[in-house]
Formats: C-alpha cells, structure tokens, sequence
C-alpha cells in the first residue's frame, strides 16, 4: 500500500508538471514616451524612431515638432534602438529593455550617438523635470503649476514673500525672491517684487517644467536659489484642442464656529465659489501653396479664473450706547454722557451694530462673512516656424489680467468702498531663433519683453480714516484713500552657441538686460485721524453720572471713546503736495533703472566613457540709476 501511495504522488507531480510547461508563455505589450533632441537641446522634430529585435521584428514611431514621441503597443523585450533625423542615422550601442518607466529623453550626439535618460519626471535632487502628462496627472489645487516645485527636495513656500500675491518659494534656505522663473528660456520673474508673473498658466499648456536649485549652470547666471523653466506646449502635426471647466461650491462645506446667519449672509456658510475654465487648441497651419508636412504651427490657450471666498470676521465696533455718547469704561461704576461731534456721529453711524455679546470683544462683538472675489483671465498665442533645414523660428505672447484678491476684507465689512483691490496686468512676448549651422555647431538668439502693473487702489477717495491705537474699534477707512502702484518692464536680450568637438560641449553665450521701473506711493491723501495712544483734551465740558468726574474743557480725557466722539484726536497725517511741489500731485514717485551685462563660457568634456569634468566661466556687470 505504502509503495502504491508513492506512485499515486509521482503520477500526480508528473501530471501537473506537464500541464504547466503545456501552457503558452504570453507576451504582454509595452508603452514608451519619451523626448528626443539634440546635444544643444534643440527637438528632433519629425525624427524617426526605430525600435528592432533580433528576430527581426521592427517597430517604429515619428516624433512632433517638439521631439514628443510614443510606443503605444510594443511587446515587452530588449530593442536595438536608432533614430533617423536630418538624413543621418543615429544609433545605441547598449541595447534598450522595454518597459522603461516615466518618459525617457533620447540626446543625439554629433558621434552619432544616443544618450538615454529614463524617467526624467523624478530625477535626482536639485535637477527636477515634470512632463506635460505628470503636470496634468497630478492632483493640483487652483490648477496652479507652481505647487508641482515643493515636490522638489529642499524646497518650500515662503511665507515672507507674496507681495505680488504669486506663491514664492524658499529653496535651499534662500529668500523666495532669489529663485528665478523663466518661460521657454525667456525670464518671467517679477523685477521689483519677485516671484513669477504668469503663475496661472494653463496647465495643459505646458509641455514640460524643469527645475534647478542649487548649483546652477554659467548659461543661467542669475538668481542664488533655484530656477524654474516653463515649456509651453507647441502646436503639433493634427489638429488638437481641449475644453474644460472646474466647479467647488461652498455647498459641501462644514460651518465654522463663528458664522452667523445674518441679513448679509442668509446661507450661514460663507460663500465659497471657484469656477476654472478655458480651452487650448493647436495644430499645424499649411498655407495656399504648401506641400508636403506642414512647417508652421500653433497653439492657442485660454484660463479663465473667477472666485467669491467668504471668510468669517469678528470685529469690534461700537455699541448702541456708545453711538449716543453713553462711556461706561473710562470710570468702573460711573458714566460720563460725552456730546458727540456731528461730523464723528456721521461716521460711526456706519459701523455694523454689534451682533454677537458672547464673542471676544464681549457686547462690542460684531462677526459676519466677507466676500474676498478674484477674477483673472490669461491668454497665449504660439506659433512654431521652420524657416529651412537648419532654421527655426519661435514666437509667443502671453497675456494675463489679475483683479484681485480683496487685500483687506475686514474693512469691506464695514463698507464695500473701503476694500483695496490688486490688480495687474502682465505681458510677456518672446522671439527665438535657432540655426543649426552644422551637426556640431548651434546658435540660439532671443529677444523677450516683460511687463507687470501691480497696483493696489481703494475706490473711496472722500472719506477719512479713523485709526485707534489701543485696538478699542475696527479702523474705519483704514486705508485713508491710499494708492500704491508699479509699473516694470524688463527687456532681454540672449545669444547661446553649442558646439561640440571630440570629447567636449561647448556653451557660450551672452545676454543682456534692461530693467526700468516706476512706483507710486499715495499714503492716506483723505487724512488719518489717530485716537488713542497719546494725550487728547477735550473740547467741551463732559457730565458725569456721579458729578464726581466731570471733565472740563482743555483736561486731558481719560480714554479713547471719550476722544473719538468728541472729535479730539492724538495725531492727523494727510499727504499733500508743498506748492511748487516738480511732481504735482504725484506724490512719492519713485524710479529706478537697471542695466546688466553677462557673458558666461562652459565646456564639458568625457574624461572617460564614465567620467565627465565641466569648467565654467562667467563674468557680468550690472549699473543702476535712481
């Protein structure tokens, strides 16, 4: 039985054995996306990418005119791999295993050879690239590219630097307005306040984003911290385009302890609405007697942005009492009855009443939802040329109007007219051209123009501002009709040339920059009227309940309630032109003009098939005027 058992087991194992080596092995399919340039960098447009076995199986794929190209469906396996461009054949020595992860880049060299680097989307840290597929894919709140860069070891947002109310970014420890940003090679930094312009590009307008922080390469040679370079997304071979809109709605949100339902918030919930939408559109633009593949193309893209934020307030703001004239505070257990100046009682009648008596400022608790409303639109227009075999021409213009958000929503509580507003409106154009004068040998020539106008305007120009120095109310018309705006243009100009010779690349280039910038300071022109923080004396006589504190006229008033409805202010500031004053009524006008030169050389060269040493030089010169 045992030796009947043993055979029963054999019999088994030889039964499964055969009926696993009878299945057929299958052959899964592959994707591959990739990049393929040149050594200068500029895209193999309409290259050939060939991927074969040596079984003789041959697949290939044609890439855009931005170098983009992609195996959609190839078995899995190692390739011999080769591209043909501008009637040369490009080859790989090392054998290529499919599937490579993320998007490779393919560098022909003037040898004739291909580089490789996979995955490019999630390099080494200090060197970042992000495709048009990982901008897109990943999750982004406002669509804003610029929180792709924390993702970047090192690097993180600035809490300092937001005047322009652009999101800047501490890299490495430096300042926010030390890192550099720049659209297809052309710099978009904000000259006076850093930061990038154009932060709400659309995201799928961008071909690619690549960051760099620490040490930075000679071609760059600007900015201690990081730079970050927005490809934007070129027209391809067909015609492609998109729609899109993006909802969030207040509706889904928990309400915060401090709403109230009120007469100006009857929803409780502060208001929160966020509408995202726009279209990008390219594709090749063919002429009455063209033939063959099209050598002009475009790209079209439009976002619009529009936003109302509700964000809950809690004010102080005088009584109904203290309106009258009623001062409970100056004396514990007496009251003074103060005469209120008519020009004062005009005013503090158009604080809200109070709403809240349990709130933090106890019967003087005033809280509701303001309305903060952003609302932007930005445009751009791209067209590609290919001039000839060896010449290319690129152009692009970007328009983008920012207004808002309400910089001060406390005071639009009080009244809609106090609110201040930032508004800019940025220009960025950029003309490129590019000649490959041999296989070994490119010049690139820029020339691009920056403009911002960030301002901050109040709409009221009439009424004064009441300020308190011990935080006794919420200011009335804090920013006293204040203006404040810039006006920057930055032109720039750049000449790069690549040439490579046996084992060394060589870079060397220029650029130019002129940097001309007007600002406006208009501090309070309405009069800023300051109570409290200093001696005030009364102007009449004040009755007390008790008699025992009655304050005759020219005694110094013992708080701030009492000198705000008597009208006796600490301090009044008004700004106002002298007579004769060269500038009129442009007061505190500033302008500075900036001129700098920089010319930088670089070369890397293989030591050996693993080792490489670059040597960088770099020289400039900046001049500026006031």
């Amino acid at each position: 039985m045992r030796g009947l058992g043993v055979v029963r087991c054999s019999l088994l194992v030889f039964l499964l054995a055969c009926a696993t080596g009878a299945q057929t092995p299958q052959t899964e399919a592959a994707e591959w996306t990739g990049l393929v340039h040149t050594r200068s960098g500029v895209p193999a447009a309409q290259a050939e990418i060939i991927l074969d076995t040596s079984s003789g199986a041959h697949h290939t794929a044609a890439a855009s005119s931005s170098g983009a190209f992609q195996f959609a469906d190839v078995p899995r396996g190692p390739y011999r791999l080769s591209v043909r461009f501008d009637n040369r054949v490009y080859t790989m020595a090392a054998t290529v295993a499919l599937p490579i992860q993320g998007i490779s880049k393919l560098t022909l060299t003037p040898e004739g050879a291909i580089l490789l680097e996979a995955d490019v989307q999630a390099q080494a840290s200090g060197h970042e690239n992000l495709s048009s597929n990982a901008v897109t894919a990943i999750p982004l709140n406002k669509r804003d590219f610029s929180q792709l860069l924390l993702l970047a070891a090192g690097t993180m947002t600035d809490t300092n630097g937001t005047t322009n109310f652009t999101q800047q970014f501490a890299v490495n420890g430096q300042r926010g307005v030390e890192a550099v940003f720049a659209m297809d090679g052309a710099d978009i930094s904000d000259p006076e306040m850093g930061g990038a312009t154009m932060s709400n590009f659309n995201v799928d307008a961008v071909q690619e984003i690549q960051s760099l922080s620490g040490w930075l390469p000679a071609d760059i040679g600007h900015g201690a911290a990081g730079f970050t370079n927005i490809l934007s997304r070129p027209g391809a071979d067909e015609l492609h385009g998109s729609l899109f809109e993006f909802l969030r709605n207040s509706a889904l949100d928990a309400r915060n302890f401090f709403d109230r339902r009120s007469p100006i918030n009857p929803e409780r919930i502060p208001p929160f609405r966020r509408n995202e939408f726009g279209f990008t559109f390219g594709g090749p633009l063919r002429f009455a007697r063209s033939t063959g593949p099209a050598r002009t193309h475009f790209f079209l893209e439009y976002q619009g942005f529009r936003q109302v934020l509700g964000t809950t307030q809690v004010l102080p703001v005088p009584t109904a009492a203290e309106r009258s004239g009623i001062d409970t505070t100056a004396f514990p257990g007496d009251t003074l009855y103060v005469p209120v100046n008519p020009t004062i009682a005009a005013l503090i009648r158009r604080y809200p009443l109070p709403n809240d008596p349990t709130g933090p400022f106890g019967a003087r608790t005033f809280a509701t939802s303001s309305k903060v409303v952003t609302d932007a639109d930005q445009f751009s227009a791209r067209i590609d040329r290919q001039l000839s075999s060896r010449d290319r021409l690129f152009a692009r213009f970007t328009w983008d109007n920012l207004n808002g958000p309400t910089t001060n929503p406390d005071q639009t509580a009080i009244d809609p007219a106090f609110g201040i507003t930032y508004i800019d409106h940025q220009r960025n154009a950029e003309l490129t051209w590019t000649r490959s004068v041999s296989p070994r040998f490119t010049s690139e020539t820029s020339l691009s123009v920056t403009r911002t106008t960030p301002n901050f305007p109040t709409p009221d120009h009439t009424d004064p501002s009441l300020i308190f120095g011990d935080q006794l109310y919420e200011p009335f018309d804090a920013p006293g009709g204040s203006v404040t705006s810039s006006y920057g243009n930055l032109f720039q100009a750049r000449q790069n040339l690549a040439w490579t010779y046996s084992k060394h690349s060589i870079k060397a280039g220029g650029e130019v920059r002129a940097n001309r910038d007007t600002t406006y300071f208009g501090t309070t022109p309405n009069g800023q009227y300051t109570f409290g923080g200093g001696a005030a004396f009364a102007t009449t006589s004040i009755r007390s309940a008790g008699g025992a504190h009655d304050i005759q006229p020219g005694q110094r008033l013992p708080d701030t309630l009492t000198a705000l409805l008597l009208g006796s202010a600490f301090s009044y500031v008004v700004a106002v032109a002298p007579p004769q004053f060269p500038q009129g009524d442009q007061i505190g006008v500033a302008a500075v003009s900036r001129y700098g030169l920089n010319l930088y050389i670089e070369d890397t060269w293989k030591i050996s098939s693993r080792l490489a040493r670059s040597e960088e030089r770099r020289v400039g010169k900046e001049c500026r005027s006031r």
